[in-house]
């Protein structure tokens, strides 16, 4: 039997409970569901920039790249395995990825997703499009699928959406043809 719905969370550091709390009550019981965790593929680079930028030129070569990886991987399988013990889903697929996120997101979503669950990641005290981080937004811009996006936590008031200026131009001085 083919699943009536393919969805797919994707976790961030902070943000992922939000997505599970949104969803967990909500699934149909013959949906498809995916949880994904992306690492950075700059995780690596930077440990080894840091090492060379610290040590200089002098020093052999560090490359602690290695160790950082087994660490951004131990972070991933955490966060993996604790949205599926609170979806409590045991057939959720669980998907670690490693690449450019907001570029692996999209192709975890390319084929054969109905549904994105996205957190907003951004400014999480005002309403409005800074909400979103640089890779959400992306995500946001170019999934193939529809895309729900919560707050990871209490959403701001109505309030905080701040309020159109009207400011008017500054006076351009004297009128140029006014000076005969």
């Amino acid at each position: 039997m083919i699943p009536s719905v393919r969805i797919v969370l994707w976790l961030v550091e902070g943000t992922w409970q939000g997505c599970v709390d949104a969803v967990a009550n909500r699934l149909p019981p013959d949906a498809s569901v995916a949880l994904l965790y992306v690492t950075a593929s700059t995780v690596g680079e930077l440990a080894d920039a840091a090492a060379g930028g610290l040590l200089g030129r002098a020093m052999p070569r560090l490359q602690p790249r290695h160790q950082y990886q087994d660490l951004a991987d131990e972070a991933a399988t955490a966060i993996l395995a604790a949205a599926a013990g609170q979806l409590a889903r045991p057939d959720a697929d669980l998907l670690h990825k490693r690449g450019r996120v907001e570029r692996e997101v999209v192709l975890a979503v390319a084929e054969n997703v109905d549904l994105l669950v996205a957190a907003r990641d951004g400014n999480r005290s005002r309403l409005g499009p800074k909400s979103l981080g640089p890779a959400t937004r992306f995500v946001v811009d170019h999934a193939p699928c529809a895309v729900l996006l919560v707050w990871p936590d209490e959403s701001p008031g109505i309030e905080s959406i701040s309020l159109p200026r009207h400011d008017h131009p500054p006076p351009m001085g004297p009128d140029p043809l006014s000076r005969r």
